[in-house]
């Protein structure tokens, strides 16, 4: 349960950066937050070189039910309390910018943070379903990617649709350094060892976030 919340304005704020910066993003509900979100982003910044990762908590996700989903200010409060650590920033920014759509985010960060490279970071289970993403290939012509393995989804993500259409671009593991440095298309498989977390399980179990609380 996170303390204090943060006003709207400051759970919206842009992260600071510099342009030179390699900085991964990491979408999602965040209801609640989990140690697998944690562990990705640790993978990812260690095998990838990062400077950050961004969390960006989303205002919804058009794939899911929101009607129950709690206030952007608790989430974006659990999710910092939970990533405990410097180069992990969390922000709600979608809120601000009123983009619904990944596409959308990445889009307008690229356009407002000149001199940055992104790379968008998602659980192997989420590449299953990439293919359903609005402008999922757009995506895919704008940032490199990196998947990082979930358990349940280490051998499906690699053979989902998107996995298949992008095989071309996919870089060895050993390159995944290197990554920041292709021109997108470009996307990596990170095997790591496992964290079994999710926040549907964590939901299932009754340790969610309270819903209507500001």
């Amino acid at each position: 349960m996170p303390g204090t919340l943060p006003t709207p304005a400051d759970a919206r704020r842009l992260p600071s950066f510099s342009p030179g910066m390699t900085i991964g993003l990491f979408g999602g509900s965040f209801n609640p937050p989990h140690e697998g979100h944690r562990h990705a982003s640790l993978v990812a910044l260690t095998r990838l070189g990062l400077d950050q990762v961004w969390w960006l908590v989303t205002p919804g996700n058009p794939l899911k039910d929101n009607q129950a989903l709690p206030s952007l200010e608790m989430r974006v409060a659990a999710a910092r309390q939970l990533a405990d650590h410097p180069r992990i920033v969390v922000t709600g920014i979608e809120a601000d910018i009123h983009t619904r759509y990944t596409y959308d985010t990445i889009a307008w960060l690229q356009r407002r943070c000149p001199g940055v490279t992104f790379v968008w970071i998602m659980g192997a289970d989420n590449l299953a379903g990439f293919h359903r993403w609005q402008h999922w290939r757009g995506i895919a012509s704008r940032v490199a990617i990196a998947v990082v393995a979930r358990p349940g989804a280490t051998t499906k993500g690699p053979l989902a649709k998107a996995a298949r259409v992008l095989a071309a671009f996919r870089l060895p593991e050993y390159e995944a350094r290197n990554l920041k440095r292709h021109r997108p298309p470009a996307w990596v498989f990170l095997h790591a060892p496992l964290d079994s977390n999710s926040s549907t399980a964590l939901r299932a179990r009754g340790h969610g976030l309270p819903v209507g609380e500001n």
